[in-house]
């Protein structure tokens, strides 16, 4: 299991929600150098591509949606890919998870009119049978719930991926729920919202 910080996590579960499966813009609070450790570190881990594309859009840190520039000038982005999308337990939908061509890149222009914190709107998807996060989902709808711990023990995953699970593959991604109390001699426990 790949072990993940909470800025990695953050990082490919945005990149894993939107369409075109771009890694930037990063989170508001990382540049500079701290930025560039922690893609060149993903990179490295080979969970993340740089794409080239044909634009000759200058990288700008305000808009923050290309990586770099090459020698040529040309805009460089950066995507999640299969592996990266394993890492954080998210299947694949079809094919490489990122355009590895010029001419399926995405732009790389933000529209004008679009406000610069703009956040897609989350898709209704279900999750495929048999995978750790349909456990997960099972689990949460069981009559008791599931405590941390014990998702931990079903899935593997580490404690921090369990709750970026929650807030990115179930809340934004499919839209579901989840609550959590105090049971006693339990601990905190987490259920799905009917």
């Amino acid at each position: 299991m790949t072990k993940l910080s909470d800025t990695q996590l953050v990082i490919l579960s945005a990149a894993a929600q939107r369409e075109d499966r771009n890694v930037l813009p990063l989170p508001g609070s990382l540049r500079g150098g701290a930025a560039a450790k922690v893609v060149g570190a993903l990179l490295k881990r080979a969970l993340i591509a740089e794409t080239r594309t044909d634009s000759r859009a200058k990288a700008d840190a305000a808009l923050n949606r290309i990586w770099r520039n090459d020698e040529d000038g040309n805009a460089i982005l950066l995507h999640i890919n299969n592996a990266g999308l394993a890492a954080i337990g998210v299947e694949p939908e079809s094919g490489d998870s990122a355009p590895t061509g010029p001419d399926e890149a995405p732009s790389a222009e933000v529209p004008q009119n679009a406000p610069a914190d703009a956040v897609p709107t989350p898709k209704a998807r279900a999750p495929r049978a048999g995978t750790k996060q349909a456990k997960l989902i099972e689990m949460l709808r069981a009559e008791g719930g599931a405590t941390i711990d014990e998702i931990v023990g079903e899935t593997g995953w580490q404690p921090h991926t369990v709750r970026g699970a929650f807030a990115g593959a179930l809340k934004k991604k499919l839209g579901l729920e989840v609550t959590s109390e105090k049971v006693e001699g339990r601990g905190r426990v987490y259920k799905l919202s009917k």
